[in-house]
């Protein structure tokens, strides 16, 4: 395992080189109803590209880790898209598609969760609005490349371990430089688990939870899962991982990496 610093020092430059996509949780999105699945690769470009795009648009998702040569999930992915190559896949409970790769997932999660305002009938549908830093493109796709190479030169694959009876939780955005690193242990692990998105809503949350950047009591924006996580835990604070097979709850990035190697790795 990489030390604390150096996971922490190549993590940043990854979010950096995506220009910090995925920190903010503000857009206008409707309330979410329904789960998402999304079979996902930690360090493929278009997963990150829609985990981006989650986190923005401050939906959670269960994620089914897909590693390289991983089986685990393998046959519940191709049941649901027999003809689907390697890539994202989403499943929404909520509608019912089943949609391959960013280029098409990043607009249609815009279409389905976006809160478009506008003046035509209501027959007639407008187009999603999709922001520049999220539009799929060349440039995002080599760049979203580029932050994979920084993390490690070489593709995640499936390790040997235990599977949990019941799903575990997460708790994170996707450019945290430090969730980063137990969301890639889970998917090497084949571990599946819900990962509740914490982006930023206002600049009194930017900063690490011991020293926020805007002085004075931290607080949330009132009825947001950010104010409800601190309700319950008294600080806000991520990773956080909840695993109810052992009644573990914990923050901190190398704790939980310790964690998950002692408790599910062969």
């Amino acid at each position: 395992m990489k030390p604390s610093s150096v996971n922490l020092i190549s993590s940043s430059i990854a979010s950096t080189l995506r220009l910090w996509n995925g920190t903010w949780g503000d857009l206008p999105a409707k309330v979410q109803e329904h789960e998402i699945v999304l079979f996902d690769r930690e360090d493929d470009s278009d997963c990150r590209q829609v985990r981006e795009a989650l986190t923005e648009l401050n939906l959670d998702v269960t994620i089914y880790p897909c590693p390289l040569e991983g089986k685990r999930f393998a046959a519940r992915r191709k049941k649901l898209a027999p003809k689907a190559g390697l890539g994202p896949l989403l499943h929404d409970l909520g509608t019912g598609f089943v949609i391959h790769s960013a280029a098409n997932i990043v607009p249609y999660l815009f279409e389905q969760y976006i809160e478009q305002k506008t003046e035509q009938k209501p027959e007639q549908k407008p187009e999603p609005k999709l922001p520049f830093r999220l539009r799929p493109s060349l440039f995002n796709s080599l760049n979203s490349h580029l932050a994979s190479f920084a993390r490690s030169p070489f593709s995640i694959r499936a390790k040997a371990s235990k599977q949990p009876k019941q799903m575990l939780t997460l708790y994170g955005f996707e450019s945290s430089p430090y969730t980063r690193p137990v969301r890639e242990l889970l998917c090497a692990l084949e571990i599946p688990y819900h990962l509740i998105n914490l982006g930023k809503l206002q600049w009194a949350d930017m900063g690490p939870a011991a020293f926020r950047l805007v002085p004075g009591p931290y607080k949330p924006r009132p009825q947001s899962k950010r104010e409800a996580f601190l309700e319950q835990y008294g600080r806000v604070q991520v990773p956080f991982l909840i695993d109810p097979n052992t009644q573990v709850e914990m923050f901190e990035s190398q704790d939980i990496l310790d964690y998950l190697n002692k408790t599910y790795a062969k």
